[in-house]
């Protein structure tokens, strides 16, 4: 026996808050992406774990 509900069809209001959240997210995902994520991505890729720019991993002055 199944105690799922059937699907309602949406409202208006729903419908309009959906359209409005996938307007905004899209908007968001098509936008550049800042200059220090890709730089950390280019850290991560050659292995540089230091924490800021010209810093070095505290292992390395020991």
């Amino acid at each position: 026996m199944s105690y799922m509900k059937p699907k309602l069809p949406k409202s208006r209001v729903v419908e309009e808050i959906d359209r409005n959240l996938k307007q905004v997210f899209d908007s968001i995902a098509n936008e550049p992406m800042p200059d220090r994520f890709a730089e950390l991505l280019d850290r991560l890729k050659t292995g540089d774990t230091s924490v800021a720019k010209g810093t070095t991993d505290d292992n390395e002055d020991k």
